[in-house]
């Protein structure tokens, strides 16, 4: 935590946030009632940000014991890291800038309280259980994931056979990938690009790498806001997805020497490698809103520079050998954390939804289920959606008897 002065506006921005999360609230408040959660130690890798605040605030009144470190350096909300420790009384380890020693420190400092439950944006926890802190896997009934980097690192080990305790993959639930992917980063991406630039989308080529849910959403925002959006994939579905959607699809190589903006968002390493920024053009800017900044190959890029520094807040120039400038944004880090405040908050209601109830669930069904990624349960997930529609005021249809029966016989045809 940064500064404790900071806890008022914290708690304000809080409470906004919650006005957004509807279905988090009423979680809240059975949790408050139930104490599901009553006694456990819960170690949490997340954003620090509003929106995780009303989670962590509704797992307290669960019952649990919090202990909360950042998932990313340059993700926290100081005002929201002061007013959890100064407000809520939740032990919060993370500061927005903090360099790479620091965030492992705090990951460490998480630890220390022997979690017996993890919740991860990421699965820099996890990994580091695994590979570091092996003697507090004892104590640890199961855990979840929000990302789909995490979910990706998650069943590698998984695969390996070396997971050593259930986790459930809170982005595979429908309520999250197919809102909060979509929605919240196509929008909060756009967000974080333009306030760290101030430039005009309109008419520029936006080149999107990956057109997975959060390529989707982050093409959409911005063919919305006028730009020429390129889309570039790896995997043909997507790719004829996204010809099909309207987009103009082509290799990196190729999108490379005509694009204004570069965005990443693919889970995956250098998907923007040296050759591909030897052939931008001048005055190009880059960004990534995957998980890690591995996406960008930083290294090579600062290896071809004869000068860099900051123009903007999170806008760093790259000078080239040729006189060419490139600008990287947010250190290659999240950009819609890194220059906005991620995901609004009703995104987030739904995701943060699946990671309560998920944790409910793990700690009524931890002994039945070995060591494995698992979905997010069904009924979960459609009482999420249930949830939601309610808060927003939206009714649906419900099946008559005769319709139930026509949809599981085989009698009826032509």
């Amino acid at each position: 935590m940064r500064e404790i002065r900071l806890a008022e506006e914290g708690v304000r921005r809080i409470e906004w946030a919650a006005r957004e999360m509807p279905v988090i609230g009423q979680i809240r408040e059975r949790f408050a009632k139930e104490q599901p959660l009553k006694g456990v130690r819960v170690g949490a890798c997340l954003h620090v940000t509003t929106e995780t605040a009303n989670l962590m605030i509704a797992l307290k009144e669960g019952g649990a014991d919090i202990y909360i470190c950042a998932s990313n350096p340059l993700s926290t909300q100081d005002d929201v890291a002061a007013a959890l420790v100064a407000e809520y009384g939740i032990s919060t380890f993370a500061i927005k800038g903090e360099d790479n020693d620091t965030y492992y420190k705090h990951i460490d400092a998480v630890l220390d309280s022997k979690p017996q439950m993890t919740m991860d944006d990421g699965a820099d926890i996890v990994a580091r259980l695994h590979k570091d802190r092996t003697d507090l896997l004892q104590y640890i009934i199961g855990g979840t994931e929000e990302t789909t980097t995490g979910v990706i690192r998650l069943r590698a080990l998984a695969k390996e056979g070396l997971l050593k305790y259930p986790i459930i993959a809170v982005n595979e639930a429908n309520t999250k990938h197919m809102f909060d992917n979509r929605y919240g980063t196509g929008q909060s991406t756009l967000d974080g690009i333009i306030r760290a630039t101030n430039i005009l989308i309109a008419g520029k080529n936006f080149v999107v790498a990956g057109y997975g849910w959060c390529g989707r959403g982050l093409a959409s925002r911005a063919r919305g806001m006028g730009a020429q959006v390129i889309v570039t994939e790896v995997d043909p579905l997507p790719a004829l997805e996204a010809v099909m959607d309207g987009y103009r699809v082509m290799p990196m190589a190729e999108a490379a020497e005509i694009g204004d903006i570069f965005c990443t968002v693919t889970g995956d390493i250098n998907v923007l490698d040296r050759h591909h920024m030897e052939a931008m053009k001048d005055g190009a800017i880059v960004a990534n809103s995957g998980h890690f900044n591995d996406e960008i190959n930083l290294i090579a890029l600062a290896e071809m520079a004869e000068s860099r520094r900051e123009v903007r807040p999170f806008v760093e120039e790259f000078k080239l050998g040729s006189g060419k400038k490139l600008f990287v944004l947010g250190e290659g880090r999240l950009i819609n954390l890194a220059a906005a405040e991620g995901h609004p908050a009703s995104v987030m209601d739904m995701s943060f939804a699946n990671q309560a109830l998920s944790a409910e669930h793990m700690m009524n069904n931890h002994k039945n289920m070995p060591n494995d990624v698992y979905s997010v349960p069904r009924e979960i997930d459609a009482e999420i959606a249930r949830l939601k529609l309610a808060a927003m005021g939206m009714d649906i249809d419900t099946l008559t008897a005769e319709q139930e029966k026509y949809l599981t016989s085989w009698e009826s045809g032509t």
